[in-house]
């Protein structure tokens, strides 16, 4: 996250369970829900002011934070409650520790196939997990329906390995994020340890991506699994200069945690890490040198240093990450260095090689090498994604982004039936009491199954009901029918289109960005504050409001959907005009900051294709907005005009100039 930050990301982010914190009050019934078709199964009016929505969300915070007997107290008190599910759920949940596997499972048995019912089962297997209880939880593990998260895998690995399996490639390929490890992951990994199935060169591997990923927790725990001091292992992530000041150490452990530390100093002082790296480099072997080279040329590469080739060429040789990888290849396609663009990712693993974006760039770099066949195979296989890379391959293949024919429309009882599933329903309560987080779980189970029909009928439902972020990625499901209305709707045109046209903004890109900010969710509002539509900060709100004398701006305004766009808008103008009209720089200054954008562009020593400029932003969050908000304005344009489009037109060409800003 950044200080000043204007966005925090799409809705779903911005909605997430952790950002709610307050224990909604009662609120009016869902808009639009009067639009819903009569029909059997439709959802049910909602009293949101009633007694027993009151008590349901005190039991929902209750079992927040963990009150055992607050929540039972209170799940007593609704015994025919709507959400009969989650009044079960959140009666176990604060004593799903001591709770008796009898108990659990009469709970999974009276909801199973529910999404609660889901979530109670995953739940259960992480406590089974740290309580080593392998016989009930390898037996729910096989009923579990979705794909579990990280730490129950590692739990299933554990228990696999505890009955004599082999388990260690997958290990290997399932350890690669240690910020999300957690008790499952560093359990497994002790476990193989001690069964011989990893061994010191696993280890050393781990300790490298903790470093690089700022890991501090995983840090310790794999130096204390090599021997080393965990205290230093934590010093080379959070104190880098005074785990460096220490010395290399005498051992490869500790040679390991030193060169931790030199990357992390990397990060802050490219200058330090490459004297201090010079200065040891007759203490070091050759790998050892190569993995130094690589973590200074990592640090320059997200610097967008011109250095950073030279320090990759000093890399040669070393075991290098996927994060590496591929910032490697992001530096070789700034320089037009189209032979190790296809070097590096020919030595991607097979699932991140397979990746759209770097299927694309494989095909560029293919074509750049006069193996045109071989590059157009690969756009072809990414052509049909309508996606930032999707398009641009279909542009390589000569072709421009149109609209598809639409579908036929859903049927009265296309709808209806959809309407009336449990799960729908349960999803249309929860909107109803302003839990999106709830909502949108069970929206996304209700889905499970639908034809493609039935989809795009769960879309209009949507649309019916004015959750346009579900019809949004509802609709996105569909291979065959098609509806980009659904996909790209354009709500509020009343408003916007007269305030774009008055700025003279491309409307489409005004959309595209809205649809990646909030989903259009008019309420959205991020964990660091950024609010409505267009997710404007409170701090910038009021100083775009100072600039177009909104004299009598105040912060609640943000939340009404006029200002909100209002001001929006105008900033989009402004860091559109302060990047010389490049909606790419614009819309990274939007998300990221306009001094970022500005550092960014002021790397450049020449022009440079948007593409490439987008791929190699440095920010991860921003680098998929802007490729995002792209795509989306491209779309966008050809449902407006009727005509085709070219997203690589758009993206244009970043010239390297400088420009002064007025901009916060």
């Amino acid at each position: 996250m950044f200080p000043w930050k204007l966005i925090a990301g799409a809705v779903l982010a911005a909605t997430s369970l952790a950002a709610i914190a307050e224990v909604p009050q009662a609120v009016p019934p869902v808009p639009g829900a009067s639009s819903v078709p009569a029909a059997p199964g439709a959802a049910p009016a909602i009293d949101a002011a009633s007694a027993e929505d009151d008590t349901f969300l005190l039991l929902r915070e209750a079992a927040r934070q963990n009150d055992a007997a607050r929540a039972n107290a209170l799940a007593s008190r609704l015994p025919d409650y709507v959400l009969s599910g989650y009044v079960d759920y959140y009666r176990l949940k604060p004593r799903l520790r001591d709770a008796t596997p009898d108990e659990v499972r009469a709970v999974l048995r009276r909801h199973e196939g529910s999404a609660i019912a889901e979530r109670l089962r995953a739940d259960w297997l992480l406590e089974l997990g740290r309580q080593r209880d392998w016989n009930n939880f390898e037996h729910e593990m096989r009923q579990l329906a979705g794909t579990p998260e990280l730490q129950v895998r590692c739990y299933g690995l554990q228990a696999r390995a505890l009955r004599g399996e082999r388990v260690a490639p997958e290990a290997r390929a399932l350890l690669t994020n240690p910020p999300a490890y957690g008790e499952g992951c560093a359990a497994l990994m002790t476990q193989l340890v001690q069964m011989n199935q990893l061994g010191q060169d696993d280890l050393l591997v781990q300790l490298r991506l903790a470093g690089e990923m700022g890991a501090t927790g995983p840090s310790r725990r794999i130096a204390q699994l090599l021997g080393a001091s965990d205290t230093r292992a934590a010093q080379a992530v959070d104190v880098p200069a005074v785990a460096m000041a220490r010395g290399i150490g005498a051992n490869r452990a500790e040679h390991e945690i030193y060169l931790v530390a030199l990357g992390r100093m990397a990060r802050t002082s490219l200058k330090l890490a490459v004297v201090a790296l010079e200065k040891n480099s007759s203490k070091l072997n050759k790998e050892e040198r190569a993995i130094g080279w690589a973590n200074v040329a990592l640090a320059a590469s997200i610097a967008l240093s011109p250095d950073a080739h030279d320090y990759w060429k000093r890399a040669e040789g070393a075991p290098l990450s996927n994060f590496q990888l591929e910032w490697k290849t992001r530096m070789a396609l700034r320089r037009g260095d189209w032979k190790t663009v296809a070097a590096t990712i020919d030595a991607m693993p097979a699932g991140l090689a397979a990746e759209s974006g770097w299927i694309y760039w494989r095909g560029r770099a293919h074509v750049a090498q006069n193996r045109k066949e071989e590059g157009e195979a690969l756009f072809r296989r990414i052509a049909t994604q309508n996606n930032f890379y999707g398009q641009l391959a279909m542009e390589e293949l000569g072709e421009l982004v149109t609209i598809p024919p639409a579908a036929a429309p859903p049927t009265p009882g296309e709808v209806a039936y959809v309407a009336a599933l449990p799960a729908m329903k349960q999803a249309m309560k929860f909107y109803a009491l302003r839990l999106r987080p709830e909502g949108n779980r069970e929206w996304s189970w209700a889905l499970r199954g639908l034809s493609e029909r039935q989809l795009l009928a769960a879309a209009e439902y949507a649309r019916r009901n004015e959750l346009l972020d579900r019809m949004v990625e509802t609709s996105l499901r569909t291979r065959n029918e098609l509806d980009f209305d659904q996909r790209f709707p354009a709500p509020h045109n009343d408003i916007l289109h007269p305030t774009a046209k008055n700025l003279s903004l491309d409307t489409a890109w005004v959309y595209g960005l809205i649809r990646q900010e909030s989903r259009f969710v008019s309420d959205a509002r991020s964990g660091v504050g950024a609010s409505g539509l267009m997710q404007v900060m409170p701090a910038t709100g009021k100083w775009v409001a100072a600039k177009i004398g909104l004299t009598d701006f105040v912060h609640d305004m943000l939340n009404d959907l006029r200002t909100n766009i209002t001001l929006g808008a105008n900033y989009m103008n402004m860091v559109l005009e302060n990047n010389g009209g490049s909606q790419v720089l614009a819309t990274a200054a939007y998300n990221a900051g306009p001094a970022r954008s500005r550092t960014w562009r002021g790397q450049l020593e020449a022009p440079m294709e948007g593409a490439v400029f987008v791929e190699s932003i440095p920010f991860t969050e921003t680098r998929t907005y802007v490729r995002n908000v792209m795509s989306n304005a491209t779309n966008y344009a050809a449902l407006f005009e009727r005509r085709p489009q070219s997203l690589k037109a758009r993206l244009g060409t970043i010239a390297p100039r400088g420009a002064a800003s007025g901009l916060p």
